[in-house]
Parts: C-alpha cells; structure tokens; sequence
C-alpha cells in the first residue's frame, strides 16, 4: 500500500513537472516582448541594447493608441455590466426552473462558445450592415456582450451548485417574494462565482480582436485592433510596449480570478 502511494505521488509529481514545462515554453515568447518594450524606439530587437521608456512614453502621448486603451476600457467595462445584468437572472432561472426546455436554451445560451469567433464576426457585420451599427460603440459592445454572457453563465451556474438552497425555501416559507430572495439570499451567495464571470467578461472584451476587426471602424478602433492594424501595416516598436501592459492586466486578473475561485472550493 505504501509503495502503491509512493509510486502516486511520484506519477503526479510527474504530471505537475511536465504541466508546469508546457506552460512555461508556451509563455516565454509571451515574455520576451517585456523587454523589447523597454529598448530602442527605433527597431524591434532583442536583446535590447538600451534600457528607456521611450516607447511607453509614445504609447501614452499618442492621442491614436492612449484614445484605442480608453476606447478598448470602456467597451470592456459596458460589456461587463451588461452580461452581468443578463447572465445572472439567466443563470439562475436555468438553474431553479423545471421548464421542458431548459436544457435547450442552456444549450442556446453556451453557442457562441461553439461557433468560430469569425463567422460570428461575419454574420455581425452582415447584420450590422443593415442596421447602421457598424463603426458604432453599441454595436461593439453587443458583439461583445454576445461573447461574454457564456462565461459569465457558466461560473454562476458553477456557483448556483454550491449554493444551500434550503435558505431559499425558507426565505419563501417565511413570506419573502422570489424578487427579494433573489437579491437577499441567492446573492450573497454567488459573490465570488459573479466576481469570476466579471473578470472573464472584462478580460474577454479587453482582448477580443476578430469580431472588433469586423465591426469597428476608425471612429471606434479598440486597443487590439490598432495593434493588429499597426503589426500589418508599419510594425511599429510602440506594439512592445502595448503588448507588455495588457500582459500585465491579463495577469492580474487571472490571479484575481485564481484568488476568488479558492474560498469557493475551499467551500465545497
């Protein structure tokens, strides 16, 4: 038995080593844009030959990248607080309802996991075309919407797993409506779970790129699609830099995603 034990820990020590090598060699040619974005504004090189901050200096004094981050931010933000106002009423009508076709709209719900981001973006854009919502900042944050309610839907449901329902039944018998249930008790209880969506949400419309690309024009360029537009068309050094700080974001808020899913399985 102990030898059995042994020989475990040992494979799955394997499995961690091998898991972590993976990762790294998938993530190094992520890293060396960090320090490319503090060389030579001149050229792309590495390594640099020079240590500045040149390149985050043009980045930030350039109305056409720092307008693309506050366009990019904005776009993020909106489409966050509207998944959320449409994934959390969703989510839990799915999970608590009895319907015959629950199944079915959870399925319809979870498509635009399924579908390739660019025939999504194509359809919008043929959509869009009729509807003048090309090169528009709500057309944009729709496509995104689209994108992010899933997401957000699958860490509520996650949440909706572990949450006690017997507190419900008991706010119900006690008189409580299923609005205040809602808001009072089901809640609180999904705090970490809507936090994790949150984030998913924020990070998938801060990075998307190919739905943006087909619905967005000069007037409403997002941060990634400049930086698709400049890799195609100038190669600008300034790439390394932008490169650099959603690298930094991303990060963030992939802990803060690490962080929140924690105490929910500590929970359960």
């Amino acid at each position: 038995m102990n030898g059995a034990s042994v020989s475990f820990g040992l494979n799955r020590r394997a499995i961690s080593i091998a898991a972590w090598a993976c990762y790294i060699f998938l993530l190094l040619p992520t890293l060396v844009v960090i320090p490319i974005s503090f060389g030579n504004p001149g050229q792309i090189e590495f390594p640099p030959r020079q240590f500045s901050f040149v390149l985050y200096h043009q980045f930030f004094s350039d109305p056409a990248w720092w307008g693309a981050l506050i366009q990019s931010l904005g776009v993020a933000i909106a489409t966050t607080c509207l998944s959320l106002c449409l994934a959390v009423p969703a989510a839990y009508a799915l999970a608590r309802s009895k319907l015959a076709g629950r199944k079915l709209l959870r399925g319809l719900f979870m498509m635009p996991m399924l579908v390739p981001v660019v025939v999504l973006g194509l359809g919008l854009y043929l959509q869009y075309s009729s509807w003048g919502l090309l090169d528009t900042t709500a057309g944009l944050v729709v496509a995104h919407v689209t994108l992010a309610v899933p997401f957000i839907m699958v860490s509520v449901m996650s949440g909706l797993g572990h949450a006690d329902v017997a507190l419900e039944t008991v706010a119900l018998i006690m008189g409580a409506s299923r609005t205040r249930i809602f808001f009072r008790v089901v809640l609180p209880q999904l705090s970490a779970a809507i936090a994790v969506g949150a984030l998913f949400a924020f990070l998938t419309s801060l990075d998307e790129v190919v739905v943006a690309y087909f619905v967005t024009g000069t007037t409403t360029m997002t941060l990634p699609v400049k930086m698709y537009s400049a890799i195609r068309w100038e190669l600008s050094p300034v790439i390394a830099a932008v490169s650099t700080l959603l690298t930094v974001v991303s990060l963030a808020i992939a802990l803060g995603i690490i962080a929140l899913q924690r105490p929910t399985e500590a929970h359960s």
